[in-house]
């Protein structure tokens, strides 16, 4: 009698024993293809979104800026420590690499962003800022969501997977060039490519776009002051006039773009700053001016660099003036042109189409901004996409930095399951770069 309640026991188990959603054997091609679709359908388990809209608005509660995101990777660590994730840290002051596979090759990498910008939130809600001057108004706090929905996501399919899915959390992409700070830390130690998305306001729930080949500027910034001799602005040949000489700097700058530029070469230049005297019958010492140049190409950034230098200084001493020039790239470097890959245009394509269908994969044309992802794409192929995520009822949400800007939550996951998917999906079509002897494995995992 014992026996027979054992085999019952038993059967009952198994039979309530959750399965994966995959076996662990080779899967068929059309298994692969079902993958995107399947991870989606987990990630919209209400447990597993209502768990990323937590994370998320914990995050955006506590805004840090760029390298200050000392709570922000402290609960990141926390929610991978209870997923059983391991994690390295730190990069660049408060970055985190977790790893979830065999440890072994091949490598791929899937990122988020962590900083907030500046700035005074307006949107009045139960989750607003409760750090004065700080908001996540570019959506990092999202990104960082689907991220850890994408490790859940992954952590749950092991049985799928074929090598090492690296996840990087990145501080200080707000102009503070943390993705070169992790590239100089190691964060990616034997990683074959990787993958990025940012949150699209005005482009529809359920779609995603990009192309292959230049998509982001790279871009930098410029301060220059310019220096005369203040005095009454009543009789002026006694002065020499620095907004007078900042005025001729300005107007010249406009043609570097409009008569020393291809006009196939998109390229910007904008004076955003310009702080002058404080008086309406002085003339001041000394004005300052600043901006931004963006171009989609190295050289041509580079060339911008050298000729607002020649214009500034050279316009000021017309003027009788004195210039100096800073590229504030101490804290604010250059940021490179964000380049897609081709190939893994083609596979982004491939698996988003499998999750969305082929009509809700747009290409869509460069855009001025610039993402600090750029640097992961100079020494291994990247690919970077926009998330839509304007909902059915066409709300114009606001643009990313506004004090308005709003995170359409039922985003969360979209971006998780593909972030999810074009990894695991790399692993299991891609073919190792090298031998893995030569490779030095994450044996901790």
């Amino acid at each position: 009698m014992d026996f027979f309640r054992w085999v019952f026991l038993i059967l009952i188990f198994v039979s309530f024993t959750p399965k994966p959603i995959f076996s662990d054997s080779q899967l068929s091609s059309g298994e692969l293809s079902e993958i995107p679709s399947k991870f989606l359908d987990f990630a919209k388990k209400s447990e597993v979104f209502d768990w990323m809209v937590g994370v998320r608005r914990r995050i955006h509660e506590n805004p840090e800026l760029g390298y200050e995101e000392l709570e922000t990777s402290k609960l990141i660590r926390e929610e991978l420590d209870n997923l059983g994730i391991q994690y390295k840290y730190p990069f660049a002051n408060t970055g985190i690499v977790g790893f979830i596979g065999s440890g072994k090759p091949p490598f791929v990498a899937i990122r988020a962003d962590m900083d907030a910008l500046p700035m005074q939130e307006m949107v009045d809600w139960e989750h607003k800022s409760r750090n004065p001057g700080k908001m996540h108004a570019c959506g990092h706090d999202a990104h960082i969501a689907m991220l850890l929905g994408a490790a859940k996501i992954l952590q749950e399919h092991q049985n799928i997977m074929k090598g090492t899915v690296a996840l990087v959390f990145q501080p200080a992409e707000e102009g503070g060039g943390g993705a070169k700070k992790m590239i100089d830390a190691g964060a990616l130690e034997n990683v074959e490519a990787i993958f990025g998305l940012h949150v699209h306001p005005n482009f529809p729930l359920g779609k995603v776009c990009s192309r292959p080949g230049p998509f982001l500027a790279g871009s930098g910034f410029f301060e220059a002051v310019i220096s005369g001799r203040g005095g009454h602005a009543a009789i002026p040949q006694h002065s020499i006039d620095p907004i007078l000489a900042a005025s001729n700097v300005i107007v010249s700058l406009q043609h570097l773009v409009s008569r020393e530029a291809d006009p196939l070469d998109s390229q910007v230049v904008t004076v955003a700053k310009f702080q002058g005297g404080g008086a309406f019958n002085v003339i001041p010492d000394s004005v300052t001016i600043g901006g931004t140049f963006r171009a989609f190409s190295k050289k041509s950034l580079l060339q911008l660099r050298q000729r607002i230098e020649e214009v500034i200084v050279g316009q000021a001493a017309v003027q009788r003036c004195n210039a100096t020039v800073d590229f504030l790239t101490n804290y604010k470097p250059f940021f490179p042109p964000t380049m897609n890959d081709k190939n893994l245009h083609k596979h982004f394509q491939k698996v988003a189409g499998d999750m969305l269908g082929n009509d809700h994969v747009k290409d869509m044309e460069p855009i001025m901004g610039s993402e600090d992802f750029a640097f992961y794409q100079e020494v291994i192929p990247g690919y970077f996409y926009m998330l839509g995520m304007q909902g059915e009822t066409n709300e114009n949400l606001a643009l990313v930095h506004s004090p308005y800007f709003k995170i359409n939550e039922e985003a969360l996951p979209f971006g998780a399951a593909l972030q999810a998917s074009l990894a695991i999906r790399y692993l299991l079509e891609a073919q190792p770069q090298v031998p893995s002897s030569s490779i030095n494995g994450h044996d901790e995992l």
